[in-house]
């Protein structure tokens, strides 16, 4: 019994794939179809990207190379 290879995407793939979730023009299915992956993992990056989405407008960047 051969192993299979677990998959890693990318956060740009993932991004992608919630962002096309969130609009709503396709179905699960359908998107799971067209790029591959289950259902339920669309799903869990497209919660993910809605529970991070605030903090993206309320944190203040830190500002690279001050040294104040």
């Amino acid at each position: 019994m051969a192993k299979s290879m677990r998959r890693n995407h990318d956060g740009a793939f993932k991004a992608r794939v919630a962002l096309e979730a969130v609009k709503g023009k396709k179905t699960m299915a359908q998107l799971s179809s067209e790029y591959g992956v289950h259902p339920n993992q669309i799903r869990q990056w497209w919660q993910r990207l809605l529970d991070e989405l605030p903090d993206v407008f309320s944190t203040r960047r830190k500002k690279q190379g001050s040294s104040d």
